[in-house]
């Protein structure tokens, strides 16, 4: 896979997704063709608001994050859900740089690096398991 690949794949995951209502890509960039950039700000089908932000290398056939800022906000965009990134704020997280904030900036557990690929499968998932628990919201 090479940069042109990986981002047009990740635009028809993003277009074709249930769990996002809207997109507003604000940059994208083929660096060279093993690299580029993408950012982007989305309204998740629950009125959440996501915005990515990735600087990816390919490999072989794999892209991966170099540094990546994935941000869940509530609808108001005021209050934090969740956010990836690989800042190196962390040094003794395990799995450092990689770690996720958890509904507030100073809870902030481990994780590991994930593409804005892996990313939207798991607002895929989170989200349909929100709309399952709570139906009347998606009136």
């Amino acid at each position: 896979m090479n940069a042109e690949m990986y981002l047009m794949d990740l635009k028809v995951k993003l277009a074709v997704s249930s769990s996002i209502q809207s997109v507003e890509i604000i940059d994208e960039r083929i660096v060279l063709s093993d690299r580029g950039y993408f950012r982007a700000r989305l309204i998740l089908a629950n009125g959440d608001f996501l915005e990515i932000s990735e600087y990816f290398v390919c490999e072989d056939e794999e892209c991966f994050p170099k540094t990546y800022r994935y941000q869940w906000m509530d609808k108001e965009q005021k209050q934090l859900i969740k956010r990836w990134d690989n800042a190196e704020h962390f040094p003794g997280l395990p799995g450092f740089p990689c770690h996720i904030h958890l509904g507030r900036e100073d809870n902030v557990q481990p994780s590991k690096p994930i593409n804005s690929l892996e990313l939207i499968d798991i607002i895929e998932k989170e989200i349909k398991e929100e709309m399952s628990i709570n139906p009347e919201d998606t009136l």
